[in-house]
């Protein structure tokens, strides 16, 4: 073998992601609301980029320029993204839809104008949408800002604002320590002893501010523990007896329903036990909650799926997406005046990055649409007689049924919700394992299982708890195949506890 230097010529072939393909498959795994930040970022990037919602049609129609170019090839105009009932039917997508990436070279969708842009079209029947238009724009009037709620005062706030008005002098910033320590529910989270040492002061100073802390509304606030939140609400309420302290240091027995032990250490009989602990159940183990915290956020549906006659009508939700519009205009003024070959280059730049946006947003609209409409497709019987019925479904089947790979289903049902007549439900949540029918019969979903299990629960006799083994039994003649294993796995993942459990339960609450 020669070990003298030459030059060899081969031919190879590879597969390689181009950037914008990467981001194009990062656009499908997003919400739409996170599609809203990414646009945004992309509209104070690129000058050719405007929102659609900023301008009327006919005026941007009216500024398309003649010299705009025109595609190579003729393809078949749609006023957006393909019909619902194409779709389930096998159709409304063009031979070359399915592939991500883009040419460049090629400008086949031209948003130009407000009726071209994703989203501008009308809904399938125009009732789908949230404020029952399926343009998704803004009302004619303006958005109503009277709806929208100043923020609500934090529980530190709340507190200090009391603190103000009740602590003086050195024990203010002794007190501004503490309520910083208390978290959200409305604990101390803190140790006094740490407190102290961190700001050298005497540790009964500190007790003696947490003393006054402990009198702010609400009450209960600056406990640290549950039975000292408690035990501060009995206390406001004239109702910190003897027994009920003895009752509040044992709430582990309570927790456990050991009703025979609490009567012998509280010293009472049935009776005031029982409105002892009916007291205990009107307090109000998270004070801080009421005034603190982050605002819960709703969850907003990407997709709307409605009855239609015989069918389902499938719809992208309109009004969280952007109305993207390529500004021609401004492109062909720039490109007309003198320019050097750095800011021609970086001028080309932009509008083909524009026009793969508008590409790879519409892409991803499309294939949305095209795999909440197989599983509508796949999962009827559930939209139409409830969770009963949902059908055992994998990734892989929704995968060969609309001809995409596996990796694309999961990212489309990623962080997606869909909204019908049953409720919101996550994408995900049509997917799930498959449990074999006792019968010999088809098999059924585990969602179907479980919903079987809380059902039978939900509806047992306080006097007769069902244990496992019974459930099993009871799912067996139902025609469930399932093993006790496999129903102690499905109810705790429930959140229900066991037998034992729920029998100590329904005694408090009998109790109560």
């Amino acid at each position: 073998m020669s070990l003298a230097p030459r030059l060899d010529l081969r031919q190879s072939q590879s597969l390689v992601m181009t950037p914008q393909l990467q981001q194009a498959i990062k656009l499908l795994a997003l919400s739409n609301l996170e599609i809203e930040t990414f646009v945004a970022e992309e509209l104070e990037k690129n000058p050719l980029l405007e929102n659609g919602g900023t301008g009327g049609d006919e005026e941007r129609g009216a500024s398309e320029p003649a010299e705009a170019p025109e595609p190579d090839f003729e393809f078949e105009e749609r006023d957006g993204p393909a019909d619902a009932s194409e779709l389930i039917a096998g159709g409304g997508e063009a031979s070359g839809e399915a592939a991500l990436d883009v040419d460049f070279a090629a400008e086949t969708f031209h948003h130009d104008s407000g009726s071209d842009t994703i989203g501008a079209g009308g809904g399938l029947d125009g009732s789908l949408g949230l404020t029952g238009a399926g343009g998704g724009a803004a009302p004619e009037d303006g958005p109503d800002f009277d709806n929208l709620g100043s923020a609500d005062l934090s529980l530190a706030d709340h507190l200090m604002a009391q603190a103000g008005a009740s602590v003086a002098g050195h024990d203010l910033f002794v007190a501004a320590h503490l309520i910083d320590q208390i978290d959200e529910a409305g604990y101390l989270t803190a140790a006094l002893l740490d407190i102290a040492n961190r700001l050298n002061v005497p540790l009964a100073r500190v007790e003696a501010v947490l003393a006054t802390i402990q009198t702010f509304d609400p009450t209960g606030v600056g406990a640290r523990n549950l039975a000292e939140c408690l035990a501060l609400q009995a206390k406001e309420a004239d109702r910190y007896d003897p027994c009920m302290a003895r009752l509040i240091d044992n709430l582990d027995l309570v927790a456990r329903g050991d009703l025979a032990r609490l009567k012998r250490i509280c010293d009472v009989d049935d009776e005031d036990l029982a409105d002892m602990i009916r007291e205990l159940r009107g307090y109000d183990p998270k004070p801080g909650c009421r005034y603190g915290g982050e605002p819960t956020l709703a969850v907003t549906p990407d997709i709307f799926v409605a009855r239609r006659g015989a069918g389902w009508a499938v719809e992208i939700n309109a009004a969280t997406l952007p109305r993207l519009l390529v500004n021609r205009a401004y492109y062909a003024e720039v490109s007309a005046g003198p320019q050097d070959k750095t800011s021609k280059a970086w001028l080309s730049d932009m509008l083909a990055s524009a026009n793969w946006l508008v590409k790879a947003l519409d892409q991803r609209q499309r294939t949305i649409i095209k795999v909440a409409s197989e599983i509508v497709k796949q999962q009827e019987a559930f939209f139409l007689k409830g969770v009963a019925h949902l059908k055992p479904m994998t990734l892989r089947q929704v995968a060969e049924a609309i001809e995409m790979h596996e990796s694309t289903v999961s990212r489309v049902t990623s962080n997606k919700y869909l909204s019908c007549a049953r409720g919101l439900f996550e994408l995900k949540y049509f997917f799930t394992s498959a449990i074999q029918s006792a019968d010999g019969g088809d098999a059924v979903s585990a969602e179907a299982v479980k919903n079987a299990i809380r059902t039978l629960i939900q509806a047992e006799d306080p006097r007769k708890i069902l244990s496992d083994d019974t459930l099993v039994e009871l799912l067996n003649a139902k025609g469930f195949d399932i093993a006790r294993r496999t129903v102690a796995k499905y109810r705790e993942a429930m959140g229900i506890g066991s037998s034992v459990q729920r029998r100590r339960q329904k005694a408090l609450e009998g109790v109560g």
